[in-house]
C-alpha cells in the first residue's frame, strides 16, 4: 500500500489506472481474507489440535522417524489445497509439523529443510495457491481444470524426483 501511495503521489499512476485493475484488487482482498483466517486457525487454537491428534495417531502407529517423515511432508504438502496462500499455509501449520517430526525421531535439519523444500514446491498446486499462481491464472492462458491437473501432475513427478535423487543427496549432505 505504501509503494501504491508513492506511484499515486508522484504520477506514475492515477486513480483510473487503480480502478482498471479490478483483478489485482480482487486478488489483493482475497488473500488478505484468507491470510486473516489462516492466522486465527493459530490463534483459537485449531491447529495445535490437529497437530496433537495427529501426533498421537502416528505415536500409536509406532512409525520409524522415516515413515513418519514421508507421511508428514505428504501432509503437509496436500494440505495447501485447503490454504490460499503460502503465507498463511506456513503461519499456521510450519512450526506444528516441525514439532510432530521432532516428536517423531526426524533429525532436525532435514525436517526444517523439508518443510520449507515443499513450501516452495506447492505454490503451483492451485489457481488459488500462492499470489503468483493468482496472477498466471487471472491472465486467463491455463483453464480452471487444468491448472489442478497439472499442479497434482507435478506435484507427483517432484514427490518422485524429491523421493529418489532427494533422499540420496541429503544422505550424502549427512542430513539423516
Amino acid at each position: 500500500m505504501i509503494g501504491l501511495s508513492i506511484l499515486l503521489l508522484f504520477g506514475v499512476l492515477d486513480w483510473d489506472d487503480c480502478l482498471s485493475e479490478k483483478s489485482a484488487w480482487d486478488t489483493l482482498a482475497w488473500f488478505a481474507v484468507l491470510v486473516g483466517m489462516a492466522s486465527q486457525l493459530t490463534n483459537l487454537g485449531i491447529v495445535n489440535w490437529i497437530s496433537d491428534c495427529v501426533g498421537k495417531s502416528l505415536q500409536s502407529y509406532s512409525l520409524c522417524w522415516p515413515a513418519a517423515f514421508g507421511v508428514l511432508q505428504a501432509a503437509y504438502f496436500f494440505i495447501h489445497y485447503m490454504f490460499a496462500s503460502q503465507t498463511g499455509h506456513v503461519g499456521a501449520l510450519y512450526s506444528a509439523f516441525l514439532a510432530m517430526q521432532l516428536a517423531a525421531g526426524v533429525p532436525g535439519v532435514l525436517a526444517a529443510l523439508a518443510l520449507a523444500y515443499n513450501t516452495n514446491l506447492f505454490g503451483a498446486q492451485t489457481h488459488y495457491s500462492s499470489g503468483q499462481a493468482a496472477v498466471y491464472f487471472g491472465a486467463g492462458y491455463v483453464d480452471l481444470p487444468d491448472v489442478f491437473k497439472i499442479g497434482f501432475v507435478m506435484a507427483l513427478i517432484n514427490a518422485i524426483i524429491w523421493g529418489i535423487v532427494g533422499t540420496f543427496w541429503w544422505k550424502f549432505l549427512g542430513l539423516y
